[in-house]
């Protein structure tokens, strides 16, 4: 839109080079009406593209000279108006290009500062997933640690039943020899224990003689 209403203006400045350099014969009342015109229309286009807020003192003064110019032309003075209004259509001019090249340079900031913010968004974007993958990790090697603690605390407790079960059933060999008037007699039993025995040798009365008790116990691990 603005780009097309610069064609616009330009087209007008062409009509008021051409007015200035139309033929003498053409008359120098339509000459100075063609340029009036055509600075009129270029002040309209500079004022329409903002030049009257961005820069109201070069609009101001495109706006006297045009004044100018059609008192110029009011007074019988063509040439003294066609002139003025050419200076006129080229404040006009002067408005319209420094009001394009604000536009452009505030276009090109609002892109430069949509692609910073873009840039921004996706390295926090990226952070947040480096920091979802950490997280991940730590979370599976947590799992980790925590299946082998529960191997290593259920191979421990199999261990423990197993260390039960042999001391439950152990096998105690128990060898008990007599010596009784110069005979020896030996016999073993074979029973499983949960207690301790303790065997105290007899003793003789009467004839002298006596008795000689030896104990002997093992205890077996069970098969």
């Amino acid at each position: 839109m603005v780009r097309n209403k610069v064609i616009a203006s330009l087209l007008a400045s062409s009509a008021v080079v051409l007015a200035a350099t139309t033929p003498a014969h053409a008359g120098e009342t339509e000459r100075a009406r063609e340029a009036i015109s055509a600075a009129d229309a270029r002040i309209h286009t500079a004022e329409s593209l903002g030049a009257a807020v961005e820069l109201p003192a070069a609009t101001a003064t495109a706006r006297a000279a045009l004044a100018t110019a059609r008192e110029d032309f009011a007074d019988g003075r063509r040439d003294e108006a066609i002139q003025d209004a050419i200076h006129a259509s080229a404040l006009a001019d002067t408005a319209i290009g420094e009001v394009q090249r604000r536009k452009d340079k505030a276009l090109a900031s609002a892109q430069a500062a949509a692609q910073n913010t873009a840039a921004n968004a996706q390295d926090q974007v990226n952070a947040a997933q480096q920091d979802a993958a950490t997280a991940r990790q730590q979370a599976q090697d947590a799992n980790a640690r925590a299946n082998a603690a529960e191997q290593a605390a259920a191979e421990s407790a199999q261990e423990a039943d197993a260390a039960r079960t042999a001391a439950a059933t152990a096998q105690v060999d128990t060898t008990v020899t007599t010596e009784h008037h110069g005979a020896t007699h030996r016999s073993t039993h074979k029973h499983v224990v949960r207690r301790s025995t303790t065997v105290t040798p007899s003793s003789g009365s009467g004839s002298g003689s006596s008795d000689t008790v030896t104990t002997t116990t093992r205890v077996n691990p069970a098969q």
